[in-house]
């Protein structure tokens, strides 16, 4: 058989926004055959069969035909190992726990070498699973020894990255929830720090923890004596307790209290170190030495009789609810308590040690409450009780049913007024009750704590009943339905320039328009990156990373972002969606070699990202001077506005005759036409005259910013002065600012920060 040497990965890069591939972030790997070029699926002996046993699921893959099976007819039939790649490593992907369905395998100018894009959420993860493919699908062609086993290694590594570096399940329900609504989200750090939404009209989220959440609220719920304290001063049911120094303290006010009582740190979270239903001295004792290694105090308190529940708050409302059980194992007379463990609790798939699985799993040499509670029985780990022995293994901590439609709503009301009383937005609470359908006080119920921070992994997957969508409740508090038509959560005005004709002086005027509408407006272009007219970056800013750093400025109204076409195909556009988009022209192929673009026909696929994301709601602009350019209109889901010196123009003819809108040039003045109807751009006059006083704009720029300003919704009159009295030179521009406000040269001041929050 014939041995085929490694398939070469000449590049690997993530494009993190929308690209000519798709709207969403993709892994583009350039891949080099070599001599597998000359050998499709069908002429490598074997090869289909044996993949196709590692990977059963690939049935599964419909590809190009567009059916189940539709993959591997593409084997049978004979396809590339690009191809094959792709759909490896989306397997991968999916048996990991990141499920996608999107790929492409592309051919370039150069023989055996393909472009190959797979939908990517995480880049670390998408790398991981790539690596892993290529080594099974080389293991495949050339027959290599490789099971069952590695491929679950390959699986496994792949889930490791996954649970290294993506989001965890909480914060990812909530951005899930979030992109359903069509509201964006930009990742601020390597854990789940996560903003929802641009600019001024952002939020900001860690795990359910929100910017809505108070310091002194987390530090009230942190202590909770002081938590109980306010909470009874509010007529919310709380046990009564008190805070202990020591073992022989806590057994003295045990005594005082009442047996049973129990026993927990003041400040720990998630069940550490608490001990129910203590009726010894020993058994207080030994909760006392459980307790004080998990918090900075230990209490006692009135033992609750009743099942565990956790309540989940937010925005004053209760949005889920699930119910604890006691844990236990039956004896059969053979294995001990730690056998029985394994094999009645641990081998449950709900249980794991990754935050993604419901259950925790028990682990019972280093856990002392555990073995607290063995103790209390009179077993440890190495006993072995009796044929039909229940030994409890855990009392609380367990919340893995749901019973939110069982909340009776004045239990309901109380834990909303728990919440309120400490300040929190978002809150656990704990609650102990034998039936949640009636009300506290007629059971002798009580709210045994208030947490920050909740995890909400019990709700999404509860082991009994039914997924609850805390992630849109959250989402919803975030960003209610806004009132007023048209406004979009989470959103702020975005145009777009792409193009290399002028660009930079283009979006410079259109920022300056928007800003005069009143909207504090970042702008970043090649000229640099600007809040209002103040430079603070003078680097070319025509880049994914800039327009990132004014859509995290939480001052920021309305941002005007200039993208090269070398910056689409580095990295994609900086946002998922804008207002307006504009296109310039089609020039620069000559600079694009290295993305295997030559001319500029090809242009096209790489502007019309420009035009693909323009909100229903917007506005793309076009330079109609271009038919190529003009002709990516049908591609846009909002409005369309053509412009061109040229008012003869085919393309803005047919768009009038349509009933199109457009900007053109009659009489020496500019031109708004809907329709067959126009009327001369009120506030600037004849452009000859313009023209003499703006040299460093070009009259095709003109009219694409008056187009710009025109989708913003920006008066025409205040359209026209604006143009009139924008300052076209940067450098005049910059130095009547300085004078103006008395500043030093604006290169000379201090250094700004990458990350304007």
């Amino acid at each position: 058989m014939t041995r085929f040497d490694d398939i070469r990965l000449l590049r690997v890069n993530y494009l993190r926004g929308p690209n000519i591939w798709t709207y969403r972030p993709v892994l583009e790997v350039w891949l080099d055959l070599g001599e597998l070029e000359e050998f499709p699926s069908n002429k490598i002996d074997g090869f289909t069969t044996r993949l196709t046993a590692l990977l059963p699921a690939l049935i599964e893959h419909h590809c190009g035909v567009g059916e189940r099976g539709g993959f591997i007819q593409r084997l049978e039939e004979g396809t590339w190992s690009g191809h094959v790649l792709e759909h490896v490593v989306i397997e991968l992907l999916n048996l990991a726990g990141m499920p996608t369905g999107f790929g492409q395998t592309r051919s370039t100018s150069r023989h055996g070498v393909y472009r190959m894009v797979f939908r990517a959420r995480d880049e670390q993860v998408a790398r991981a699973a790539l690596a892993e493919g290529h080594k099974l699908l080389m293991a495949s062609i050339n027959n290599d020894p490789f099971g069952a086993s590695d491929v679950q290694a390959a699986v496994d590594a792949v889930r490791a990255k996954l649970d290294a570096c993506y989001l965890g399940p909480s914060t990812a329900s909530i951005v899930g929830a979030a992109a359903d609504r069509g509201i964006p989200h930009i990742r601020l750090n390597d854990g789940n720090l996560v903003q929802l939404g641009y600019g001024a009209t952002q939020r900001r989220i860690w795990t359910a923890e929100t910017d809505y959440t108070s310091a002194i609220a987390e530090s009230i719920a942190s202590d909770k004596e002081l938590t109980k304290s306010l909470l009874q001063s509010c007529g919310v049911p709380v046990p009564e307790g008190q805070v202990v120094a020591d073992a022989e303290e806590a057994w003295e006010a045990a005594q005082d209290i009442g047996l049973p009582v129990a026993v927990k740190p003041s400040d720990a979270n998630h069940g550490r170190g608490v001990s129910l239903e203590l009726h010894t001295r020993d058994e207080v004792m030994a909760a006392f030495a459980v307790a004080e290694p998990e918090g900075s105090d230990v209490m006692v308190e009135r033992f609750v009789p009743g099942s565990e529940h956790r309540l989940l708050v937010v925005g004053g409302r209760v949005v889920a609810a699930a119910r604890g059980e006691v844990i236990t194992v039956t004896g059969d007379g053979r294995q001990s308590v730690a056998q029985l463990i394994d094999s009645q609790l641990n081998s449950d798939p709900r249980r794991g040690v990754e935050e993604e699985f419901p259950l925790d799993f028990i682990d019972l040499p280093n856990d002392a409450k555990l073995q607290l509670e063995l103790k209390r029985q009179q077993l440890d780990g190495e006993s072995v009780p009796a044929a039909g022995r229940v030994v409890t293994i855990q009392r609380n901590g367990n919340l893995g049913t749901d019973c939110t439609d069982l909340v009776h709503p004045e239990v309901a009301y109380a834990a909303v007024l728990a919440a309120r009383t400490v300040g929190l937005d978002i809150a656990g609470i704990d609650l102990v009750a034998r039936d949640i359908s009636r009300p506290l006080q007629a059971q002798g119920g009580a709210i045994v704590e208030v947490n920050a921070g909740p995890g909400l992994l019990m709700h999404l997957k509860p082991g009994v009943g039914s997924p609850r969508p805390v992630g849109r409740a959250i989402c919803d508090h975030l960003f209610p339905d806004s009132d007023e038509e048209g406004s979009a959560p989470g959103r702020i005005p975005i145009v777009g320039v792409a193009g290399s004709h002028n660009t930079a002086a283009l979006a410079r005027l259109v920022a300056w328009l928007v800003s005069l509408g009143g909207q504090h407006t970042g702008l970043a272009c090649r000229d640099g990156l600007f809040l209002e007219r103040r430079r603070i970056d003078s680097r070319d800013s025509a880049n994914f990373e800039a327009g990132h750093r004014l859509l995290v400025n939480s001052t920021v109204q309305a941002v005007v972002i200039e993208t090269s076409a070398e910056a689409i195909l580095l990295d994609g556009l900086p946002y998922d969606r804008c207002k307006v988009g504009i296109v310039t022209d089609l020039e620069g192929a000559d600079r694009l070699g290295q993305f295997d673009i030559t001319e500029s026909d090809q242009m096209v696929k790489v502007l019309r990202t420009q035009v693909d994301v323009v909100l229903a709601e917007g506005t793309a602009v076009l330079n109609a001077a271009d038919p190529r350019v003009a002709g990516m209109a049908p591609l846009c889901d909002g409005d369309v506005i053509l412009y061109s010196t040229d008012p003869h123009a085919d393309s803005l003819s047919s768009h009038q005759r349509e009933g199109g809108k457009a900007v053109l040039v009659r009489q020496d003045r500019v031109v708004l036409a809907t329709g067959s109807s126009e009327s001369f751009l009120p506030g600037l006059g004849r452009l000859t005259v313009w023209r003499a006083t703006h040299a460093g704009i070009e009259l095709e720029s003109l009219l694409a910013a008056v187009a710009a300003g025109w989708a913003m919704g920006i008066p025409f009159n205040l359209i026209g002065a604006g143009a009139q009295a924008f300052e076209a030179d940067l450098g005049t521009a910059l130095s009547s600012l300085q004078l103006s406000q008395g500043h030093l040269p604006i290169e000379a001041a201090p250094t700004v920060p990458q990350q304007l929050a």
